[in-house]
């Protein structure tokens, strides 16, 4: 059950209670009316589902869970919606959250501009007349992506070319008020040279340019992608797990 006086309205409430922490910043974009939650430790938000995950939280994971679990109750989220919250051990979502998918991932994020990588000078901002060869490289490089051409959730797209052809791309998913890089991929035989380096310090110079920080996510089985954002600056993490209710 949620009580009158954990009840927080308005962006800014819900930032301050977070205090002001990159992933909500990021999360709670500019213009949105989120409706939050404070218990224990925990801050959870609501979002329209139709912008992206219904809910997020901070804090201690299982204050955050109850709050969660006493949305579903309470019919306020169900079947089929995503919330991000802290990191979660399967084991505690048994008999309390009924998911169809656990993902887990970093968000991290850096205010450093990276160290320059060779070839970095070929990362170019796109048009919408490559949507097509955007299209085709995320296809056969990175089919489970969300980010696709003609998403309204995308600022930008920025790439890099070997000639005529697009050999990597990622996308600027800036909202809230930190620049956020999402979708970098590279074609398969271009793999190994450098390019995913180049395209992750270019695109995050670009952002930072724009904004205070830079942030992205990673899957946290992606091992060597971790290591390559390390290395370029991205030393700061928030362990995050993303659930899909039943």
């Amino acid at each position: 059950m949620i009580i009158a006086d954990q009840v927080l309205h308005g962006r800014d409430a819900v930032l301050a209670a977070a205090g002001h922490h990159p992933y909500a910043r990021h999360s709670l974009w500019r213009g949105s009316d989120p409706r939050g939650y404070r218990r224990d430790g925990a801050v959870f938000w609501l979002l329209p589902p139709e912008h992206g995950p219904a809910g997020g939280a901070l804090g201690a994971p299982g204050p955050a869970l109850d709050v969660c679990t006493a949305l579903v109750a309470d019919g306020v989220l169900g079947p089929g919606q995503w919330v991000h919250l802290p990191r979660l051990d399967p084991a505690d979502l048994a008999g309390r959250l009924p998911v169809t998918t656990h993902d887990e991932w970093d968000f991290l994020w850096t205010t450093v501009p990276p160290p320059q990588q060779p070839g970095e000078e070929r990362v170019v901002r796109l048009t919408e007349a490559d949507h097509p060869a955007l299209a085709a490289l995320i296809e056969e490089a990175f089919p489970t992506t969300t980010s696709r051409p003609g998403d309204p959730r995308v600022v930008d797209w920025y790439g890099i070319r070997d000639g005529d052809r697009l050999v990597a791309c990622g996308a600027d998913r800036s909202r809230g008020d930190i620049g956020f890089l999402a979708g970098l991929t590279v074609a398969p035989a271009e793999r190994g040279r450098g390019l995913g380096a180049a395209l992750t310090a270019g695109m995050t110079r670009a952002l930072l340019a724009r904004f205070d920080l830079a942030a992205l996510g990673v899957f946290t089985a992606n091992a060597g992608a971790i290591r390559l954002y390390r290395r370029l600056g991205f030393t700061n993490a928030l362990p995050r797990s993303s659930v899909r209710l039943a």
